[in-house]
């Protein structure tokens, strides 16, 4: 588990389809992600994350209060080369609280100082400008834009300090 001053995350389980399935049926939650999903396509893409290697790493996030789920965030190996790529989802009713950047910053710094990683990076369709906003906020800086998915995409990278 780790832990945030306002959330708790947690290894992702079975448990916890339900709620990653509400992310993925959630269309303001995946406008930029390539929109909403099949629940066949959930499923497969839920046993990915559980069955996955020890190159990837998801937990689900919640709030420490209340224990309401709030998001899925994840560090995977990007699809080109051999970067490790943070990757957030989180349910609408938790945008704009600063929930985001807490957590975001709480995995990048598990990815420096428990993975000893010297770079992450993170990639977000140039047009949804508030995540973009986020992971400038977080100390990324935009390092190319490219296509993917019919959409032009910017890929953001941190490097550690030490």
């Amino acid at each position: 588990m780790i832990e945030t001053e306002r959330c708790l995350l947690y290894v992702i389980q079975q448990s916890n389809y339900k709620d990653v399935k509400e992310l993925y049926l959630n269309k303001d939650v995946r406008e930029f992600l390539g929109g909403t999903r099949e629940e066949e396509g959930i499923q497969g893409t839920f046993d990915e994350m559980i069955n996955s290697n020890n190159d990837s790493s998801y937990w689900i996030v919640r709030n420490k209060k209340t224990n309401e789920f709030i998001g899925l965030v994840s560090l995977d190996p990007h699809h080109i080369g051999n970067d490790i790529e943070i990757s957030y989802q989180f349910l609408p009713k938790w945008w704009g609280a600063g929930y985001a950047t807490e957590v975001m910053k709480e995995i990048i710094k598990f990815a420096f100082e428990s993975l000893n990683l010297s770079r992450v990076i993170a990639v977000t369709q140039t047009a949804n400008i508030s995540s973009r906003k986020l992971l400038e906020r977080l100390g990324m800086k935009l390092i190319s834009k490219y296509q993917r998915f019919g959409a032009d995409q910017s890929l953001y990278s941190i490097e550690s300090n030490s």
